[in-house]
């Protein structure tokens, strides 16, 4: 099943190309938001699994083109996304040691939302590929045997990233949680229409390049093993997001008017545009062009603000 918020956050699923109201199968899931609504029905799910496949069978869609996708988990209590999760195409020897960090939820965004980037003296920004998963039940010092029985679902999910941020050592909470920085959706995607998570293409273009290009079969630490990890550390409650990693060869920088798709097989397309008031500039080439030309580090900003002075 595909389930989203459209418009003013109605719960819907997605039959084809259309979307089904489905709001009035939940109603009475306690809620003071559409944050506690996902939440409740994906704690709640076998209860209302069926009740929902039968309203969507009942009631007539209304075309996608003609509705506005919000995201499908508004303000997840947990946003974990792992760190240097992926073997980059074979090229690194090992796999880099298990690592994660928390992204805010109000950096949430969905479909056809706009990323804004900040005023801040960043070298690049980025935005990472990645597939992420949807935790559905409380997992607490869970195994990697016990994991997969844990997901709920999964969808996309791009990482935003202001690279190069001062002072050297303490950059992740402000590259990473930054306002309109964590796109995901269009819709999410219930974990019985993904048969393997590890071998699903992951595509991302910007303005119709396409700059990433891999598979979740090339993920270093895999999915059981990072559920474990983490809720080794701390729980994760039912809702919340865990954000697989990405390659980074073909990552590239994100500039004002962009159009960055991400589309991953089975979890649909996310469309988000990117805006910079201040009309920055990089090279349109990504990490891999660098390398290809024997260039070190990420291609440096070209005009505007905080630009290097020659």
């Amino acid at each position: 099943m595909k389930l989203l918020f459209f418009d003013d956050f109605r719960l819907g699923v997605l039959k084809g190309d259309a979307v089904v109201d489905v709001s009035h199968a939940v109603r009475d899931i306690p809620r003071l938001g559409p944050h506690d609504l996902i939440s409740g029905l994906i704690e709640r799910f076998a209860d209302y699994n069926r009740p929902l496949a039968e309203a969507a069978d009942r009631v007539r869609g209304i075309p996608v083109s003609q509705v506005r996708i919000r995201p499908p988990l508004p303000k997840p209590c947990n946003i974990v996304c792992m760190a240097v999760n992926y073997m980059e195409d074979g090229t690194r020897a090992e796999p880099a040691p298990i690592n994660a960090f928390l992204k805010s939820p109000h950096a949430v965004i969905g479909d056809g939302d706009t990323m804004v980037l900040p005023d801040v003296p960043a070298a690049i920004f980025e935005g990472e590929a990645e597939v992420a998963l949807v935790i559905g039940k409380r997992a607490s010092r869970v195994s990697a045997a016990a994991a997969m029985d844990h997901i709920f679902g999964y969808l996309n999910f791009i990482d935003g990233s202001a690279r190069g941020l001062l002072p050297s050592g303490n950059t992740f909470y402000q590259m990473k949680s930054r306002d309109t920085f964590a796109p995901m959706g269009p819709y999410l995607v219930t974990a019985d229409e993904v048969p393997d998570p590890h071998a699903l293409p992951v595509r991302l273009w910007v303005n119709g390049t396409l700059t990433q290009s891999f598979t979740t079969s090339d993920m270093a630490h895999r999915i059981p093993r990072c559920i474990e990890w983490v809720s080794a550390i701390h729980p994760l409650e039912p809702g919340d997001v865990l954000a697989t990693g990405t390659n980074h060869r073909g990552l590239s920088a994100f500039q004002d008017g962009d159009l960055i798709e991400l589309d991953t097989e089975g979890l649909g397309r996310l469309r988000v545009h990117v805006r910079d008031d201040l009309k920055r500039t990089w090279a349109r080439e990504t990490r891999l062009d660098r390398q290809q030309k024997g260039l070190d580090g990420t291609t440096p900003q070209l005009t505007g603000k905080y630009a290097p002075r020659p």
